[in-house]
């Protein structure tokens, strides 16, 4: 609608200044008194380039005359020489009550419909009226529709959950902000773009990469980027890591609701380095738009330029996108920031904290349970896996354990009130188990020497004691006490 009100107006700009063009030399060398009609009838024989088609035109005396007393009386010629606006532009006038309710509800129901769609079915609609009605016509429907607010909306797949309704609602609600924060390192951005190309494995599979990149809001810097085969968590904390340990810890993370940024161990190891993870509405991309404008630039630059590589391979593919990112994203100045990415990484207030060793990242990143110790080898199962308590812990019922979904190989018995390392837990070796040896379990409980019998324990015999002193016979009668009698 708005593009064809600008073509419209451009239309009326060329016909005032068309007009102007051809009485403009009568009004600047007005002609004698008697001779005006002389002077339009020259202009009236002359053939004129179209305004709008270019096709030749010519004018009759009665129209220039009308031109030429119309614009001598107004001090603004041009504008009066405008086409005038119809006096029912943009009203509808062939829509009835009727027509107009089944038009409001068809489009209640269905607002991703096209104007030529909702149209065609109201031809439908019109016939089956008591009266029938003519249909209206598409630019009537067009212009009803816009001047009403019923314009085509976006609707999202599968807008009956829970979580597409509450974007839609927002959407339409809500006004759209750019947004920037103040520092580096106060919120940074995640996601995966699937590549439009695919490269071959080394199983001789042709697979679609995956690129997950990191990228720090205020410069717009890349943390760090990488092109995986899957899109799983390990994949995730992985490449999230090398970011971590490459730039800083963040203040926070936005990323989409994907599996693997809703895992727990992700989650979980972000809330552990104390870094606010808020995770953008569901079918809501714009909210992380500073991501898909750097996809537009992967798929626009980087893999434009290996268009013609026939052996593109998940190497090649990453040391092409880091050296492009480093030598020409990092250094190219940014339209929004007037400076490179890394300028403004350099030289903005920095809020970022000092990342700590690989084991206490690789300690964080994972999902943390409580397991039931078996009192009968000292061993708990994580995951269909069966891991061995060292003997020192085998007083513990509940044992609060971390590990990581992708990696048995170990896990991390930690103290569930400080959480603290406590020690490293290995899968049960059965073959080795096999042979026989078995260490002795030293415990302070357990007595190492013989000790004199202390008889029958304090409260037993106080309170046989208390009984004897009542006076009352026993109140049972012995086999041998029987026969006696």
């Amino acid at each position: 609608m708005a593009t064809n009100t600008q073509n419209a107006e451009t239309n009326h700009v060329r016909w005032a200044r068309f007009r102007f063009t051809i009485i403009g030399s009568l009004l600047s060398a007005p002609p004698d008194k008697g001779h005006l009609k002389n002077e339009l009838t020259r202009l009236s024989k002359k053939q004129w380039q179209h305004p709008v088609t270019g096709n030749p035109i010519s004018f009759s005396i009665s129209t220039l005359e009308r031109w030429f007393y119309a614009a001598k009386r107004s001090n603004d010629p041009i504008q009066i020489l405008r086409v005038k606006r119809r006096s029912d532009a943009a009203l509808s006038r062939k829509l009835s009550c009727s027509i107009k309710n089944a038009l409001k509800n068809q489009y209640r129901e269905h607002p991703g419909w096209s104007y030529q769609l909702h149209r065609d079915n109201l031809v439908v609609i019109a016939k089956k009226l008591t009266p029938p009605v003519d249909a209206p016509s598409y630019s009537t429907i067009f212009r009803y529709m816009k001047l009403n607010g019923l314009i085509k909306r976006h609707v999202v797949k599968q807008r009956h959950t829970a979580g597409a309704i509450q974007a839609t609602e927002k959407l339409e609600s809500r006004e759209i902000r750019s947004y920037e924060v103040d520092h580096v390192h106060a919120l940074w951005h995640l996601d995966f773009h699937h590549g439009s190309r695919k490269i071959i494995d080394k199983n001789g599979k042709w697979q679609k990469p995956l690129l997950l990149a990191i990228l720090d809001d205020h410069s717009r810097l890349i943390c760090h980027a990488q092109w995986y085969l899957d899109e799983t968590v390990e994949s995730l904390t992985h490449g999230f890591m090398q970011a971590l340990q490459k730039r800083a810890l963040p203040r926070a993370l936005m990323s989409d609701n994907g599996a693997a940024m809703m895992s727990a161990e992700f989650t979980q190891g972000l809330e552990r380095l104390s870094i606010l993870h808020q995770p953008t509405l569901p079918y809501s991309p714009y909210q992380n738009a500073k991501q898909e404008v750097f996809w537009a630039q992967i798929e626009g630059r980087l893999m434009a330029m290996l268009e013609n590589e026939p052996d593109l391979t998940l190497s090649i593919l990453n040391n092409a996108t880091i050296a492009w990112i480093e030598f020409e994203y990092h250094r190219k100045i940014h339209s929004e920031l007037s400076s490179t990415p890394f300028e403004r990484y350099s030289t903005g207030k920095n809020v970022g904290r000092v990342c700590p060793e690989v084991t206490v990242l690789k300690q964080a990143f994972c999902d943390q349970v409580i397991r039931r110790q078996r009192r009968s080898d000292g061993t708990l199962t994580i995951n269909g896996c069966r891991f061995e308590v060292p003997s020192q812990y085998r007083h513990l019922q509940n044992l609060t354990v971390r590990y990581a979904r992708w990696d048995l190989s170990s896990a991390i018995l930690i103290d569930p009130n400080s959480h603290v390392f406590l020690t490293t837990l290995y899968p049960q070796d059965k073959l080795k188990n096999a042979e026989g040896l078995r260490r002795s379990l030293k415990n302070e409980y357990t007595p190492q020497h013989e000790t004199p019998s202390t008889g029958i324990a304090p409260l037993l015999k106080e309170l046989m004691a208390e009984y004897s002193a009542t006076g009352l016979p026993p109140a049972y009668l012995s086999i041998k006490e029987k026969e006696e009698e």
